[in-house]
């Protein structure tokens, strides 16, 4: 009788086994994705890991609405030879932005704002803004010049405010804002550091230039984080989770991760010169001065440009919804105008530069834009969006292939940074229709 049972659970065995792998296949077949060459995601991340450019990382594709990768590579704590998992918790920094964006426009579509609104209609210490004349190293002494109008939520959402970052901006920015506290808001620990305080007085201080005259990458999200807080009632943390969170199951993505998590919180790693991978300390003087093991601290500063952490998967889901307009698992979080207006040039003509990104792209409302120009640059399709974060994790939706991409690593910095372009084409190399 036992003998029996052994080869009933054997076949059992065989079976449960080989309905996984039809069932990958089957994935892999309607999602029209080649399963053989999908392993060149793999190669290229083992290579970089091999290489010593990376400690690890986890990648998440998507194709018609079908998971098609999703491997964890590498190591997620080289020293105690610990494996980097799929349920890892990255740093999402800028990835923040993308989310705080799409509360602005649930906003918008509650009849809470219109786009164009002066943000001082709901944040009155932005008033009467000013715009830096002349500035002083010597002693910061400053002048200013009136402000040509307002600004509107529309600047802030494409970072044309003339509101820099402090920290990690311009030399004038960083010593500009110093001067009076503010701060980039990662890895805030000081208790008594509100993010209503920061915001108001960010609101007094000069602008780097005209509102509506130039791209400068800057504290505009922040401002945006609070403005969801004053016309939700809730804080940042809680309208998330309420608003977007919860509905499209991203169990694993907050600010401050609760205890039970803080195990699955991935180390940073600088790799600063070839071959050489260095885990950083609790604080390091990069961005600025940083707590590295912020997420696993019980924080209460919402930054909506950087504070978020995650998994890849969690992101995934996200990237699911503005792929599908609005939609993910029958819950809808936008409408396909707010997606249509979100992945629509912003900018006009103005030049977008920026850090690590392809020329010849443009802004929309939280995204980066591929035009003609830049997917001529990149396997990328045209009308493609995208965004990624500075502890160099990248994402990317493509409508006309249908395709989302999710690469999260933890490095800052890093010494190497083709393992974006390469993940890319390895990604779409895999098409088979």
């Amino acid at each position: 009788m036992k003998s029996i049972k052994n080869h009933v659970l054997f076949f059992v065995c065989i079976l449960v086994t080989l309905g996984k792998g039809i069932a990958q296949v089957n994935t892999v077949v309607s999602s029209k994705m080649n399963a053989a060459r999908l392993e060149a995601i793999t190669q290229v991340l083992e290579s970089f890991v091999k290489d010593k450019h990376i400690n690890g990382a986890v990648a998440v594709v998507h194709r018609n609405n079908q998971l098609v990768y999703n491997k964890a590579i590498g190591y997620a704590d080289l020293e105690h030879h610990k494996p980097m998992t799929t349920d890892a918790i990255f740093r999402i920094a800028s990835q923040t932005k993308a989310i705080t964006s799409t509360s602005i426009m649930i906003l918008m579509e509650e009849g809470k704002l219109l786009l164009d609104d002066p943000i001082e209609k709901y944040l009155p210490s932005f008033a009467h803004p000013k715009v830096l004349k002349s500035f002083s190293f010597k002693d910061t002494t400053f002048t200013t010049a009136p402000s040509n109008r307002s600004i509107t939520i529309r600047d802030l959402l494409t970072h044309t405010s003339g509101i820099g970052y402090a920290q990690i901006g311009s030399d004038t920015a960083r010593a500009l804002y110093a001067k009076y506290g503010i701060v980039g808001g990662v890895g805030v620990t000081d208790p008594s550091v509100k993010l209503q305080d920061q915001m108001n007085k960010l609101g007094t201080l000069p602008l780097m230039h005209q509102p509506g005259a130039r791209f400068t990458y800057g504290l505009n999200i922040d401002v945006l984080g609070r403005l969801v807080e004053v016309l939700s009632g809730m804080d940042l943390a809680t309208f998330f989770q309420k608003k977007i969170f919860e509905p499209l199951g991203m169990k694993d993505t907050y600010f401050y991760q609760p205890e039970k998590n803080w195990s699955r919180v991935v180390p940073l790693y600088s790799n600063p010169m070839k071959g050489v991978l260095t885990k950083l300390g609790t604080h390091t003087d990069m961005l600025g001065g940083l707590y590295t093991a912020y997420p696993t601290y019980n924080g209460t500063y919402y930054s909506g440009g950087a504070g978020l952490s995650c998994t890849a998967i969690d992101y995934a889901k996200f990237l699911q919804m503005l792929l599908n307009n609005g939609v993910y698992n029958g819950k809808r979080i936008l409408s396909k105008t707010s997606i249509r207006m979100m992945t629509t040039n912003q900018i006009g003509e103005l030049d977008f530069v920026m850090a690590g990104q392809q020329p010849n792209n443009k802004l929309g409302l939280g995204f980066i834009l591929y035009t003609k120009q830049g997917s001529a640059q990149s396997p990328l399709s045209e009308g493609s969006y995208a965004g990624g974060g500075a502890f160099y994790s990248i994402y990317w939706v493509d409508p006309k292939e249908k395709i989302t991409g999710q690469l999260m690593v933890n490095m800052m910095p890093i010494e190497n940074t083709d393992i974006w372009e390469k993940f890319k084409v390895a990604v779409y190399q895999a098409i088979v229709d």
